[in-house]
């Protein structure tokens, strides 16, 4: 009887475990390449240095993307760097303010600067 019931638990503890993994939002998109960390506040008040260069930064998502998750916000003071998802990850669990690690490049956007994502971890 013992064997038994320790094999059904066994079996039960296996089966959760399938089908958290089945349900469970990835929170890792796109590849990381190791590009060289940089600040937020450093992308914000000087962008035009870091044009076109692959950079990685980590901070804490203020707003993100209601309908699919598509982009998010990083805050530095007033202003805010927007992060483009919709190369790897167009419908993103939603993280809005917990701390996320991007890599990609900083791109003009009008008169604004965008981080365009190629990997994303959100924490």
């Amino acid at each position: 009887m013992k064997k038994i019931l320790i094999l059904c638990v066994a079996t039960l503890i296996v089966a959760t475990i399938f089908i958290w993994r089945a349900v469970a939002k990835p929170s890792r998109f796109g590849q990381f390449t190791g590009a060289p960390r940089v600040e937020v506040a450093a992308l914000v008040d000087r962008p035009k240095d870091f044009v076109g260069k692959r950079i990685s930064v980590e901070g804490a998502i203020t707003e993100q993307c209601k309908a699919m998750g598509c982009y998010f916000d990083f805050k530095h003071g007033r202003k805010s760097l927007r992060v483009d998802l919709q190369d790897i990850a167009m419908t993103a669990p939603m993280h809005e303010g917990k701390p996320a690690r991007v890599e990609g490049q900083l791109i003009p956007y009008g008169e604004e600067y965008h981080l365009y994502a190629t990997a994303v971890e959100f924490k």
